[in-house]
């Protein structure tokens, strides 16, 4: 019985690492910088932390924490010049599958997709309001951290390729299938005009937004960073 179980950790290592590396888009990869930031991916839930799910990368509390400390904090910048085509998405990720495509495929069960790629059926728990849906029509792929915020607070200086990666980042914890009235009653809102009607999300949601901050060198306003302060005290309570 041990050898059984020594055998199916190694072979399921082997295929976890096979099908990684089948995955690798290298077209529309982070840019270096942020592609060599190893995200860290909270294990467990410690200290009272939600389960982050299906959403990547998500750091620990106590590192989200160390993160918001460092990050620079300064007014919105203007939205001079903004615009959504400014951050090209949704890009292709092969087998004829688009960003937004991989997404509900991570974060939905027993997702079935047609010829070309597209959900036709599933279920999807929207995190943000606690809602289930089973048709993907009803969901939204939300920008953790949204484009029109991004450029407001350094993404206005990036390269069109650099905006492009942002926009389409799977690896941190960036994008996410959620209901498409709470995406749309967050729009472009930091966390401090806007957090999720579902309290028991705001850990993980402020790990989140704190982390591809930090990824991307984007600052905080100063309210911006009270409220995650607060966000991330959630964690332990």
């Amino acid at each position: 019985m041990g050898r059984q179980k020594l055998w199916w950790g190694r072979g399921l290592a082997a295929v976890t690492m096979l099908a990684l590396a089948g995955c690798t888009v290298t077209n529309d990869a982070v840019d270096s910088k942020a592609s060599d930031a190893a995200p860290s991916v909270s294990a467990g839930a410690p200290g009272g932390e939600a389960d982050t799910g299906t959403l990547p990368g998500v750091p620990s509390a106590e590192q989200a924490g160390t993160e918001l400390a460092g990050l620079k904090v300064a007014p919105h910048g203007s939205m001079a010049g903004y615009s959504r085509a400014k951050f090209p998405h949704w890009a292709q990720q092969g087998e004829k599958c688009d960003t937004r495509e991989k997404v509900l495929e991570r974060d939905g069960t027993n997702v079935t997709r047609d010829a070309e790629c597209r959900a036709v059926s599933g279920s999807w728990v929207s995190v943000y309001d606690d809602k289930t849906f089973t048709s993907a029509s009803d969901l939204d792929i939300d920008h953790m951290v949204p484009l029109a915020n991004a450029w407001r607070s350094g993404a206005a200086g990036w390269t069109q390729e650099k905006r492009k990666a942002f926009a389409n980042d799977l690896t941190h914890p960036q994008l996410l299938a959620v209901s498409a009235a709470s995406n749309r009653s967050k729009g472009d809102q930091g966390p401090d005009e806007w957090q999720p009607p579902s309290k028991p999300y705001w850990c993980t949601y402020a790990r989140a937004w704190v982390s591809v901050k930090a990824t991307y060198e984007l600052s905080v306003t100063a309210a911006e960073k009270n409220t995650l302060t607060d966000m991330l005290g959630t964690c332990s309570s």
